[in-house]
């Protein structure tokens, strides 16, 4: 699950590993149904806090899980100021993806050559299969970011590693989907290049 520290933030979707879950399934919404840029770098933040505080993919699974097995509606964020009212259920789907996502985050933030993220936590917060599942996925990207410089890598050379390790690939626009998202965390945890304003 999550540890818990009064002083760690104020806010109160940082006060329970439920309200963590919570923050981040509606960040993760929000990039889903309003598309990436700002969206994703507040789902990426919002996962680097939930990393920090020790929160696990599976204790914030079965937060979510519960949630959804429970009826209850999540509310939107709000956009630009203005309320609303939109809320719906929780899917299966949505949580496996939403999950997916945070296991991606944490395994950018658990792999950087030269951690910038202190956890309060000695709990791993992805399991050892889970990490063997997707780190060669990460480390081919990360590579690419790294080493080479580059903030792309053919989709053909992720499939073949998602084949290589779990005996199946993702469609090639999923692949595309996760390797941006990788990159764009890289560009958030671990910045390479200075920021042009």
């Amino acid at each position: 699950m999550c540890q818990s520290h009064g002083s760690a933030s104020s806010d109160d979707e940082y006060r329970s590993s439920r309200n963590i879950a919570i923050s981040l399934f509606r960040r993760y919404r929000n990039v889903i149904d309003r598309g990436g840029g700002d969206n994703l770098k507040e789902f990426i933040s919002a996962g680097v806090n939930a990393y920090a505080l020790g929160c696990t993919d599976e204790g914030l699974r079965k937060e979510l899980i519960a949630m959804k097995e429970s009826g209850i509606e999540i509310e939107a964020m709000q956009s630009y100021g203005r309320s609303t009212s939109l809320k719906s259920k929780i899917r299966a789907e949505e949580v496996d993806e939403c999950i997916l996502w945070l296991i991606i985050l944490f395994i950018t933030i658990l792999c950087t050559p030269q951690p910038t993220i202190v956890r309060w936590s000695s709990t791993r917060p992805v399991s050892n299969d889970v990490l063997h599942q997707w780190k060669g996925f990460w480390v081919l990207i990360a590579n690419a970011y790294y080493i080479r410089g580059m903030a792309w890598l053919p989709v053909k050379t992720l499939q073949l590693e998602q084949m290589a390790v779990v005996g199946r690939a993702e469609e090639p626009s999923v692949v595309a989907s996760r390797t941006r998202l990788v990159f764009n965390m890289l560009e958030v945890v671990s910045p390479q290049w200075p920021r042009v304003y």
